[in-house]
């Protein structure tokens, strides 16, 4: 008989095959749901990527057919463009064309009427000569005679003029004989001297120490650049221990270099931003420098009713050299002697003195304006109220005016004598006489030249010729041929006026 543990071992056996069953159907729904689901998502991928394709494909097509469209577009507007230029060169080649047929038939007809000239030429010749040997046939006598009588005539004529030219000239002399008097005084006085420093070309500039160099050059030459670009001037550092060169032959610019240099040293922060700022400064304080010492040299000279676009101008000159000269020393020279000058000859002291400080203004604005410094400053002096007397003598002291007016004379004596003399202009005296000796030289080098003398410290070479061996036609030719050669073998500064003299003199004594 089986027992009761025996059943329900056998009812628990078939629980769990039971329950097995049911686990393993489960499970396999389960997965058979789940690879549904999967195969279906797979399906949904699948048709949208084909969709994407299909639209892929699309744009593609869509894209080469507009880059297709707008190839063929331009292509076309190229070959319009071809066309029209094509068509515009065919035009101009048939214009050009009927331009030479134009100038080939105009050159045709100056040819013939050239040969027409010739022809009326001729037959004009001959007509002449007939017309003078009838002409001979009718008076009776050649036609050397015929001038012969004619110069004679001429001659007498000439002589009675010349007669009545001189009494005139007798007559005015007497009557401006005080004005006149006085001019040759003031050109007289040229003689004179005084001393005079020149100004150098560069500017050098202590460092603290050499490592400082090496600063002021910048990395890769930056701040040296920077530095040249906004002062314009050429900064030189070198194996001088210690030191800068500033070189530049513009003293405004180089003292504009100094003082900003000087500033960036003691400062030590140097860099291109920093230099710009320190350059922008120096050139105000330089700007106040400048009306300082317009100022202070009107003072000097007593001059008080100076306009002040006149008396910056002046302080400008401080930094303006004429071959190494200081414009502003000139300046103040040339007033100095012209106020002497004035007082010796009777007149106004004060007026020859503000022309002779006023004489180089022109020189203030450099290439600003264009033209002679001494009309360039006689528009200045009109422009800022002064007057007549003093545009004149600043207009005419290098002679771009003819000088009406003795105070004009006097200027002109003043600058000579600041300017004109040996070392006034860095000329070394032994160089100065060299050069004084060749142009002389070469002006006594020429056939019928009796004397030549080298005035004005050989800005000036007056020759007097042989009046029986030079005509008054020849004279012009001959300044013409000295000039050519002092410039071809002579160097000098400035310009050199050549003047060719030519006097006969008749001398007759009484039995």
């Amino acid at each position: 008989m089986i027992s009761i543990s025996t059943i329900n071992l056998l009812y628990a056996l078939v629980g769990i095959l039971v329950g097995g069953t049911v686990v393993i159907l489960w499970s396999r729904f389960k997965a058979d749901s789940l690879l549904n689901k999967a195969q279906r998502k797979l399906s949904q991928v699948e048709e949208e990527i084909r969709v994407k394709q299909r639209e892929a494909d699309l744009e593609k097509k869509e894209t080469i057919h507009k880059i297709r469209d707008e190839f063929e577009k331009e292509t076309k507007e190229k070959r319009n463009e071809l066309h029209k230029l094509s068509k515009r060169l065919i035009e101009r080649e048939e214009g050009l064309d009927q331009r030479i047929r134009e100038l080939e038939q105009k050159r045709k007809k100056a040819k013939e009427k050239e040969e027409k000239i010739e022809e009326k030429e001729k037959q004009i010749e001959e007509l002449e000569t007939q017309y003078r040997i009838k002409l001979e046939e009718v008076a009776g006598i050649s036609s050397e005679e015929a001038k012969r009588i004619l110069l004679e005539t001429i001659k007498k004529e000439a002589k009675e003029e010349a007669i009545q030219i001189i009494q005139e000239v007798e007559r005015n002399a007497r009557e401006t004989a005080n004005r006149k008097a006085r001019m040759i005084i003031a050109t007289a006085i040229q003689r004179c001297s005084v001393d005079q420093v020149a100004d150098a070309v560069i500017s050098i500039v202590p460092l603290p120490n050499e490592e400082m160099k090496g600063r002021v050059i910048g990395r890769e030459g930056r701040n040296i650049r920077t530095f040249e670009a906004l002062t314009g001037v050429d900064l030189i550092v070198d194996d001088t221990p210690e030191a800068v060169v500033i070189s530049c032959f513009d003293p405004l610019r180089r003292k504009i270099a100094a003082v900003s240099l000087e500033r960036l040293i003691a400062d030590s922060r140097i860099h291109p931003a920093r230099i710009e700022e320190i350059v922008e400064k120096a050139k105000k304080e330089i700007e106040e420098l400048i009306k300082e010492e317009g100022q202070r040299v009107t003072f000097d000279m007593g001059i008080s009713d100076l306009s002040f676009e006149l008396t910056n101008l002046l302080g400008r000159l401080k930094f303006r050299t004429s071959y190494g000269q200081n414009v502003l020393q000139h300046s103040r020279e040339v007033s100095y002697i012209a106020s002497i000058m004035a007082t010796e000859i009777g007149i106004d002291q004060k007026l020859a003195k503000r022309a002779g400080l006023l004489h180089d203004i022109g020189k203030a604005v450099g290439q600003e304006i264009e033209g002679p410094h001494a009309l360039i400053g006689a528009r200045l002096a009109k422009r800022y109220g002064e007057s007549p007397e003093v545009i004149h003598a600043v207009a005419a002291h290098h002679e771009d005016e003819i000088a009406e007016t003795t105070l004009a004379v006097l200027i002109q004596a003043a600058d000579a004598i600041s300017a004109s003399r040996p070392g006034a202009r860095k000329e070394v005296l032994e160089a100065y006489l060299k050069r004084i000796e060749t142009l002389e030289k070469i002006a006594n080098s020429f056939s019928g030249v009796d004397k030549s003398y080298a005035i004005q410290a050989g800005r000036e070479i007056r020759i007097i010729v042989q009046p029986n061996r030079i005509n008054d036609a020849e004279t012009t030719v001959l300044s013409q041929e000295i000039a050519a050669k002092v410039e071809k073998e002579l160097s000098y500064p400035g310009q050199i006026k050549v003047t060719v003299i030519r006097e006969l003199r008749a001398v007759e004594y009484t039995k």
